[in-house]
């Protein structure tokens, strides 16, 4: 079901995102691992219990276990990152950039899955989440991994049209009348 039922709970002006969101899976060059990684981190990220649903339903016949759990804890641990280097940077006193954080990142360091899957799948929820220095920092990783720039893209494209899916479907119930 799941990227199906998305696609048909897309409403008519929303079809370039659900041709893209069915071309996602059906076309991706990273491995099994990487694709459904990302999408469940990046559902994680957009905060949609509906997408949420749905993703992770599917992603869990493709993931292990630890493959799962570490998905879940990029998002976790890039919603805290994100904000916290975002806001510094915004800031715009670089002074803040040499302050140790102080902030517990451990999964990042032992996340359960390969290093560069794990940063592959932080590099798309810091690209729904906004953040320009995250996003530097885990493409070089992946990049120094060995990723291509079009296996970065691809990660790219699958935040945005996650991202996409869930803002759409999350309007649509807010437009929806009230049930009494």
């Amino acid at each position: 079901m799941s990227v199906d039922a998305l696609k048909s709970a897309l409403p008519g002006y929303a079809k370039d995102t659900k041709l893209n969101l069915g071309s996602l899976t059906s076309t991706s060059q990273l491995t099994e691992q990487q694709l459904w990684g990302t999408v469940l981190a990046c559902a994680l990220a957009t905060r949609s219990a509906v997408v949420i649903r749905e993703l992770a339903e599917e992603a869990g016949d493709y993931l292990s276990a630890e493959a799962f759990e570490a998905a879940k804890g990029a998002a976790s641990i890039m919603a805290m990152n994100n904000v916290y280097y975002r806001a510094t940077h915004l800031i715009g006193d670089e002074t803040y950039a040499t302050l140790p954080a102080k902030l517990r990142m451990s999964i990042i360091g032992k996340p359960g899955v390969d290093k560069v899957d794990f940063e592959l799948w932080s590099l798309a929820v810091s690209a729904i989440n906004g953040c320009g220095r995250c996003l530097e920092s885990h493409e070089k990783v992946v990049r120094d991994g060995g990723l291509s720039r079009e296996l970065v893209q691809e990660a790219l494209r699958i935040a945005a049209v996650v991202n996409a899916t869930a803002a759409t479907l999350e309007a649509e119930a807010a437009l929806a009348p009230a049930t009494v």
